[in-house]
């Protein structure tokens, strides 16, 4: 990580689901239960080809290979209800997130949410968790026509944002997401979640973490020309 051009940054964007939230591991076990409750055996395993896309992709996705008469519709409504089961306590924080918008706020950076997921989903988590507050801008999957690994979402983060997307930081844990965050012009940085095999976009990644708490870390070290 160039930590002289990470001096200059002016926003941090964040996916939302696997990288703020520890979510994908509910939704790959939901997929599971729904692909069994509808006869197609589990199918979780699914969850890494399609990791960062908006519904339109995934659907597109399921019928390129269960077939074009894969009930979709029926497969989402039941993979929901499964999921809404397994996290009716709550959806656990990954690690870092309470650290790392913190530093945010006292570094002087705008920060934002640029997500595949809806936005009532989004804003129910955010409020949950308590950080709501802390985003300048929220850009979810149904505000958009076209979903990552297209860059139009990180483009309108940026455009809310009002800032050059050079000058921003996009944390991602999927590859989809990193590609979105790179076609923006964005500095995509990968936290790995359940895809952990980053090689065919690490020659255009700005850095890699373990962790969101890492990644604050290195922010927390050096001193952001938002400070000045």
């Amino acid at each position: 990580m160039d930590l002289n051009k990470l001096k200059a940054i002016k926003a941090v964007v964040f996916d939302m689901d696997g990288l703020m939230f520890d979510s994908e591991r509910y939704v790959q076990k939901s997929w599971d239960i729904a692909g069994q409750r509808l006869g197609y055996g589990p199918l979780g395993h699914n969850i890494v080809n399609t990791l960062g896309t908006n519904l339109t992709n995934r659907k597109k996705y399921f019928l390129e290979h269960y077939g074009n008469d894969f009930p979709f519709e029926k497969f989402l409504d039941t993979y929901r209800d499964a999921y809404y089961e397994l996290v009716q306590d709550g959806v656990p924080a990954k690690k870092g997130l309470h650290e790392i918008v913190e530093v945010l706020k006292d570094k002087n950076l705008k920060a934002g949410v640029a997500t595949s997921s809806s936005r009532e989903h989004a804003i129910s988590n955010l409020k949950r968790e308590g950080i709501i507050d802390y985003f300048d801008a929220i850009i979810t999957g149904d505000m958009i026509e076209h979903g990552k690994p297209e860059p139009d979402i990180y483009m309108e983060a940026c455009r809310q944002l009002e800032t050059d997307p050079k000058d921003a930081i996009a944390l991602e844990d999927a590859i989809n997401g990193i590609r979105s965050a790179h076609g923006a012009g964005m500095n995509p940085v990968m936290i790995p979640d359940i895809v952990q095999d980053t090689s065919e976009v690490d020659n255009i990644l700005f850095g890699k973490c373990e962790s969101l708490l890492e990644f604050a870390e290195i922010l927390k070290s050096i001193k952001l020309d938002t400070e000045e």
